[in-house]
């Protein structure tokens, strides 16, 4: 299938790759700069806010919202060139308010939420004025299977007691993050898919502790990071539960569709920009008396480098499609697909990036190696590589089954 790019689209990506290469790009160094000129690295640098003023005010902003009530109402499809731009660059999707968990928790309060829960909620995330968590992995549990999730949620009169431990929670140590959206048990005794449910818990309600951070492969990814919480007997309003009782593997399954589709166009991106980076630093560099883009084994890593690219930006836009003409649920497998393959695309396209920057690569005078280790723990994120791989090859089978069945 030809994937063409209408005008809306192809106007809208005109202007999300100027402001990545006149504005974006060129201030990832004074973020950097700023972010270790505070107090604290869990400050927020000025210069993301700026730019967040500017692509508002730019008309670049939720580009990621299907609904034509909060964004430009683009299919998975339109969207997914435009996210693939953003990126090239680690804060980028945050400049134009299109970053997880933000995402994934305005989809789901938008689909899912109260009108209340959407005004007090939804419409700061909407306009950028605060940040969120969403809270399911847990260190006690294989969360990579959503029905292990234990963090009790229990009724107590007109509230719910939640408590558990929690971590890998992104975000929440930005002290923009005021609100947190949080899967949990109800029910243990409850049919399998029917025991979780989905809460939102207000930065500062008591009982919550957020612990220390987690560093990624050495990395704090300040001021957002990944953290270590506590629930000890925390009580919200009973109004703060989600679409009810019950539905809370229903809920993480509908924001989790779309995540992984955003993370795969993020991982397109990071891998397109290594690959310029490593076809620059070849042809800027001399090797046993000539250039090392002359050199055979270079022209294989890039020749290879393209071809997995191109598959795998293929495969994603296939997903999107597929998503938007069918639904995530059945698209699942189409998803699966591009969670296993896209990652491991680009750790290998930017590992490749590393070996010819040298000693370079592993540094932080690139961006080479931060990239190599958001793209690894992206085979995790969302689920592991090995569950999706899983999930395909049951869809599969059960779909050959079929055809036998026909034939026979």
């Amino acid at each position: 299938m030809i994937f063409e790019k209408s005008a809306k689209v192809q106007e809208l990506e005109e202007r999300v790759s100027a402001f990545m290469n006149d504005i974006v790009l060129p201030n990832e160094s004074v973020y950097e700069e700023q972010l270790n000129a505070g107090k604290s690295r869990w400050e927020i640098p000025p210069i993301i806010e700026e730019m967040k003023a500017q692509a508002k005010k730019a008309g670049l902003w939720n580009l990621f919202i299907q609904s034509k009530e909060h964004g430009p109402g683009l299919t998975n499809l339109e969207y997914a060139p435009l996210k693939e731009i953003m990126g090239r660059s680690l804060i980028g999707p945050e400049v134009f308010n299109c970053s997880a968990p933000d995402t994934g928790n305005m989809e789901l309060l938008e689909h899912y939420g109260s009108p209340e829960q959407k005004e007090q909620w939804l419409v700061p995330l909407l306009n950028g004025e605060i940040r969120s968590a969403y809270v399911m992995t847990e260190p006690d549990v294989a969360s990579s299977d959503a029905t292990n999730i234990s963090t009790r949620i229990e009724r107590d009169g007109d509230e719910y007691v939640i408590n558990g431990k929690k971590w890998w929670i992104s975000g929440v140590k930005d002290p923009r993050c005021k609100v947190m959206i949080l899967m949990g048990k109800t029910d243990p005794n409850a049919e399998r898919h029917k025991q979780q449910s989905t809460i939102i818990i207000p930065i500062g309600t008591p009982g919550v502790e957020i612990k220390e951070h987690l560093p990624v492969y050495g990395y704090d990814d300040a001021p957002h990071g990944h953290a270590f919480v506590d629930f000890n007997d925390v009580r919200v309003p009973v109004e703060n539960m989600i679409l009810g009782e019950g539905r809370g593997f229903e809920i993480a399954q509908g924001r989790l569709g779309p995540g992984r589709i955003h993370h795969c166009m993020r991982l397109v991106g990071m891998a397109e920009r290594a690959l310029e980076l490593m076809i620059h630093r070849a042809q800027n560099r001399v090797t046993f008396g000539k250039s090392v883009i002359e050199q055979g084994v270079i022209r294989r890593w890039i020749a290879d480098s393209r071809i997995e690219i191109d598959q795998a930006r293929l495969l994603t836009l296939n997903a999107a499609h597929m998503m938007d003409k069918v639904g995530n649920k059945v698209a699942r497998k189409e998803i699966a697909m591009i969670k296993v393959l896209v990652p491991n695309m680009a750790v290998n396209v930017i590992d490749r990036a590393i070996q010819v920057h040298g000693a370079g690569g592993v540094s932080d005078v690139f961006p080479l190696a931060q990239l190599w280790a958001h793209a690894r723990s992206l085979k995790f994120a969302d689920g592991p590589d090995e569950v999706h791989a899983e999930a395909v090859a049951k869809l599969e089978i059960r779909s050959q089954s079929k055809k036998v069945e026909v034939l026979n």
